[in-house]
């Protein structure tokens, strides 16, 4: 049996202002919401996919890795959006060069790429 993806759904007090903060500051695109006002949603960027619920499912505060091409490029772009960025990308021991940021509902997003460490 083959495994075909994950999709994380993540805690959200306001699916609205998830959907907003992830296609305005991080530049992901919006799928789909649910309900009216929306209280399920989700967006997309290239192959990754994020769903926000606000009914029980998941804590704030969770932590996700997402590989991207170039962390540098990606750092740029979101920066000038204004996403809330903790940390700077930063070669790490465990070979990837990644950075920090972070959502309105406190979710701390591990973007990176793998590098050479030798």
């Amino acid at each position: 049996m083959k495994f075909e993806k994950a999709v994380p759904i993540l805690y959200s007090t306001d699916v609205q202002k998830s959907l907003e903060y992830y296609t305005e500051k991080l530049g992901f695109t919006e799928k789909w919401e649910w309900g009216n006002p929306p209280d399920f949603g989700g967006v997309v960027r290239d192959e990754v996919q994020i769903f926000f619920c606000e009914t029980n499912q998941g804590t704030p505060g969770t932590w996700l890795s997402v590989f991207v091409e170039n962390v540098d490029e990606f750092y740029e772009d979101i920066k000038a959006r204004g996403a809330t960025i903790l940390s700077l990308p930063d070669d790490k021991p465990w070979y990837v060069r990644e950075m920090l940021v972070k959502d309105p509902d406190g979710h701390i997003i591990r973007f990176g790429h793998g590098i050479d460490c030798d």
